[in-house]
């Protein structure tokens, strides 16, 4: 979404892949301060530590756009804008699928997404506050999957030595690692989406085609496509004004076995 609308609007994007490592990051960003670039975008693995390079920006009069994930400051005008998704939204709207699905009952083991990360903490503290309302939906176990689909079938495997067939639902953070842990349910001689209930957040392609297979029963969006108004915000503070709403967020919808077949055709990742 940010290569296509830069190339869409004739912007020059310098990209950088922080590879994982928020260390990598903070390197980019200086890099592009001593470029003297007109804005920097920067989408935060983890949510602390930005302080210092953020006032490094400040210092060189480089308006900063934070995306995707929100980072901690103690001075909130240390970045102009936050585009991005509503983590917390996202785990109510999971946990109160499940418990209208479920009649408020069952044992949950959940997926976590990377430590730190402002997805991870605001999707499993959503999560639990809307769960705490249903006595009967428990949380019995959680570990990070950081993410991944690898690591997220590892944990599975983990979980299911530990626990058995002792618990009813997966509750991921993530579609990847929801992936992975279908493997691992699937190699167990267990059916995902039947004998396990699996819930997810993403609604990526492949996500989405394991609910029509029946495999996920409900998958959260994340909507990912900033660029528009990632640009939009840019082209403002190039020319020296505001952005208004500071806050801005992508719509997210739900997805189950009622309208994700429908909805499939049309998905742009």
């Amino acid at each position: 979404s940010m290569k296509s609308e830069a190339g869409k609007r004739g912007i020059d994007l310098k990209f950088a892949d922080g590879q994982g490592n928020p260390d990598n990051q903070i390197r980019a960003v200086r890099s592009f301060v001593a470029q003297g670039v007109d804005v920097i975008i920067i989408a935060p693995i983890v949510t602390t530590g930005w302080e210092p390079v953020l006032r490094e920006a400040k210092r060189a009069k480089i308006p900063v756009i934070i995306m995707d994930r929100s980072v901690e400051v103690s001075d909130e005008s240390l970045y102009a804008c936050f585009i991005g998704s509503d983590f917390a939204e996202e785990g109510h709207m999971a946990a109160e699928w499940l418990a209208k699905h479920t009649n408020g009952k069952g044992r949950i083991l959940e997926l976590l997404g990377s430590t730190g990360s402002a997805a991870a903490n605001e999707r499993h503290r959503a999560f639990a506050e809307s769960i705490a309302k249903y006595p009967g939906l428990q949380v019995i176990d959680a570990q990070s999957g950081d993410f991944g689909r690898e690591l997220g079938k590892q944990v599975m495997e983990a979980f299911l030595k530990k626990h058995g067939r002792d618990f009813d639902i997966v509750y991921a953070h993530n579609d990847d690692m929801a992936l992975g842990a279908i493997q691992a349910i699937e190699a167990a001689g267990l059916k995902p989406g039947k004998d396990v209930m699996v819930i997810s957040i993403d609604a990526t392609r492949a996500g989405m085609e394991a609910v029509v297979a029946g495999k996920i029963n409900c998958v959260v969006e994340c909507n990912p496509l900033f660029g528009p108004k990632a640009y939009d915000a840019a082209e403002k503070l190039a020319a020296g004004q505001p952005v208004v709403p500071r806050r801005q967020l992508n719509k997210d919808e739900l997805f189950d076995a009622t309208n994700a077949a429908a909805a499939l055709p049309t998905r742009k990742y």
